[in-house]
């Protein structure tokens, strides 16, 4: 029982990191502070950029704990995270202009 507790600390601080992320997300939805609501930028609200910033962090955070690649070589790790970092934000962008734009002609 002594190993495994030992062996299972790294989980434990995944799991501590994760829930500090989630938390300030959390914390951000309730109070929603008034210049993020305010702040539009690329057709949305600046706390919605804000949001998918966080969870682009967590993501990556996940892959790179639960897939191993912490422990592996930096270009190992940006050839699996890079392509993420480029096409989610830029489909996010299509997404979000598209909406913003279907919103106007309304």
């Amino acid at each position: 029982m002594a190993n495994e507790t030992k062996g299972n600390w790294w989980i434990w601080k995944v799991f501590w990191i994760l829930l500090g992320i989630t938390a300030f997300e959390v914390a951000l939805g309730m109070i929603q502070p008034a210049f993020l609501i305010d702040t539009q930028f690329l057709g949305t609200k600046l706390l919605n950029h804000i949001f998918i910033i966080l969870t682009l962090v967590k993501a990556g955070y996940i892959v790179l704990q639960f897939m191993h690649l912490g422990h592996e070589e930096k270009n190992l790790k940006w050839t699996i995270l890079l392509p993420a970092i480029i096409l989610v934000p830029y489909l996010l962008f299509i997404v979000l202009g598209e909406g913003a734009y279907t919103y106007l002609m309304l």
